[in-house]
């Protein structure tokens, strides 16, 4: 059990884990987790921290489809401030206690704002990183957003 399996069932929603075999050579975590589990790249999200306004000790989280990209402009709209930037990998760990390419939106070790692109409101459920490379976790984008504190913005762009 990883820390954002524990807040899914803590919080009594309906999620389902999907494991897969995690290679290590892989160029993407998240078109590997859409490849591996048969599903459309759109509907499977990725989890992405930035510094708001640079501020590596100001991070905010992004969750988006591995389809695409962070639009950083939007993101910054969103978050509400002048610009974000990508995290420093180990900042990123460091807040939210996963390592990069299995970070999820759940379970963090800070809760920090977060923001989900609106293109997840298509879908009846989401995939997004349960915790640990090569497990993901499906659940509906109104649940993942109640259990975050997420709220919809278009940040993503393909």
């Amino acid at each position: 059990m990883t820390p954002a399996i524990n807040a899914a069932s803590k919080a009594k929603v309906w999620y389902q884990t999907h494991e897969y075999y995690h290679d290590p050579a892989a160029a993407s975590y998240g078109q590997e987790a859409a490849d591996a589990l048969g599903q459309d790249p759109g509907r499977v999200f990725k989890t992405l921290l930035v510094a708001l306004n640079g501020d590596a000790r100001r991070l905010g989280v992004a969750i988006v489809p591995v389809v695409g990209q962070l639009d950083l402009k939007a993101a910054a709209t969103a978050f509400g401030v002048k610009k974000v930037t990508m995290a420093d990998p180990a900042d990123a760990e460091r807040a939210t206690g996963y390592i990069v390419g299995g970070i999820s939106p759940l379970g963090q070790k800070k809760r920090l704002p977060m923001v989900l692109d609106s293109s997840a409101e298509q879908f009846p459920t989401l995939f997004m990183s349960a915790g640990r490379r090569g497990l993901e976790i499906e659940m509906a984008a109104a649940d993942l957003m109640r259990l975050t504190g997420a709220r919809l913005a278009p940040v993503g762009r393909t």
